[in-house]
Formats: C-alpha cells, structure tokens, sequence
C-alpha cells in the first residue's frame, strides 16, 4: 500500500514538472523583454535629451524646405490639452514648418482654433488656395479638421458625381468615376485640401483615427505616443528622418 502512494506521489511531481517549466521559461521571456523595453526607454530619453540640448549636430540643419506640409492627428481626450496642443506648435514655428493641418475626430482642436490662433500669434487660418503661397510665407499656416468634415466631404462629392452620372444618360463607359475625378469633386466641394508629406500621430492608437484617407496616399505616417509625454527631441527627430527619405511617385 506504502509502495503504491509513494508511486502515485512520484507521478503527481512528473507530471506537475512540465507545467513548472514552461512557468519559468514565461517568467524569463517577459523579464527578458520588460528589461529590453527599459533599456529602450532609457536609450530613447538619453537621444531626445542629447538633440533637445544641441549635442548632436546633424538636426541643426533641417532640410524644411522639403516638408511641405505636414499632418497632425491627435487622440480626442489628448486633444483637450490645448496648452499642450500650443506648445507642439511653437516647437514647429521654432523649426520653420509653414503648413500645419491639425485633426481630432470629434473636432475639439477645431472647436478651440480661435484660442489657439490667438495664443500663437504668428500663424493664421488656412484658407483654399493659401498652398499656393505657404513656402513664401512667414507665418505658420494652420488647418482645423476632424471625422464630420470627411464625411461632409464625401456626401457632397458622391451628389455631385451623381448628379454627373445623371447628365450622361445611356453611355454607360463614361459611368465609370477615375480617381481623378474622384479628386477633382472632392476639390469642387471644397474638401480636396493638399496632401501631407507627413503625418505624426499622438495617441494610443497606431492609425490615422479617421484622416480623410484620400489626402494620405503619399503620406508618411509616425506614431508619436501620447500627447502628454511629447518630447521636442522626437518630433525633431521624425522631421529630420522624413527629410532623408527619398520618396518615388512614378510616372
């Protein structure tokens, strides 16, 4: 009797053995990638600290001439920081972008465009047309967009494509809509807008929360993290890499 307890014990132990090795081999995978994010972090405040203070010299001299225009998505409940909101701003009148286009989807930043117009005296209200004269100007151009405006946009254009649609009567090859025209109903309706070189996003999320898609097909995007913990080092950083990129459009 002795002997078949000690048996059965023995076997509980092998069989629980397993399940202890893949505790500790989970235990030492997670501190493997818990230190390895540290050392991240710790590497990532080190290099924004270092190009904040001027130690690295390669991001004195940005090429901003080639970051024509430039996209800013933030998260909604990040959006409600306006000083926040202000303060990214001054750090990209310092660094000389002269096109700022600012989303939210529930238009809390567009809400507040007056204060921050106000606030930062040294940019004014996007008008249709003003692209044409951004790169000569001396002051920041900025637009307020959000979700509702892209909806807008395409109801209006979808109208207009069909009323164009209507007036072709029976020709049925000419019913097919290119993106181009496409492009160009969206500019009639007054929603075309000029396309980001680069879009920067602060929020959670890994996306574009909503960005009219049809400005972004060239776009370069960049999650930021949250709004809260902007660092100039890091959009300094994004602007300095995006001026690197050798972008092709084809033919």
């Amino acid at each position: 009797m002795v002997t078949t307890d000690s048996i059965r014990r023995s076997s509980a132990r092998i069989a629980q053995m397993p399940s202890f090795a893949l505790s500790v081999l989970w235990f030492l995978i997670h501190l493997v990638i818990s230190i390895f994010f540290i050392v991240l972090g710790i590497a990532d405040a080190v290099e924004n600290y270092l190009i904040s203070s001027g130690f690295l010299k390669r991001y004195d001299a940005i090429n901003v001439g080639k970051l024509r225009y430039l996209a800013i998505v933030v998260d909604s409940e990040d959006a409600m920081q306006i000083n926040k909101a202000l303060k990214l701003l001054q750090w990209l009148t310092d660094i000389g972008v002269k096109h700022v286009c600012l989303y939210d989807s529930e238009g809390v930043l567009k809400k507040s465009k007056e204060i921050i117009l106000e606030r930062l005296s040294c940019a004014k209200l996007y008008e249709e047309g003003d692209e044409k004269s951004v790169l000569d100007s001396k002051t920041m151009i900025i637009e307020f967009t959000s979700q509702s405006d892209g909806k807008e946009a395409l109801v209006r254009a979808a109208n207009l494509l069909l009323k164009r649609l209507r007036s072709l009567g029976e020709n049925q090859e000419e019913k097919i809509f290119t993106e181009a025209q496409m492009t160009e109903a969206l500019k009639a309706v007054g929603s075309g807008g000029p396309e980001p070189d680069l879009l920067l996003v602060y929020g959670p999320a890994r996306c574009h929360l909503g960005f009219p898609a049809w400005r972004l097909r060239y776009t370069e995007i960049v999650h930021m993290g949250p709004l809260d913990s902007m660092k100039y080092g890091s959009l300094l950083k994004s602007i300095y890499n995006f001026t690197l990129v050798r972008q092709n459009y084809g033919k």
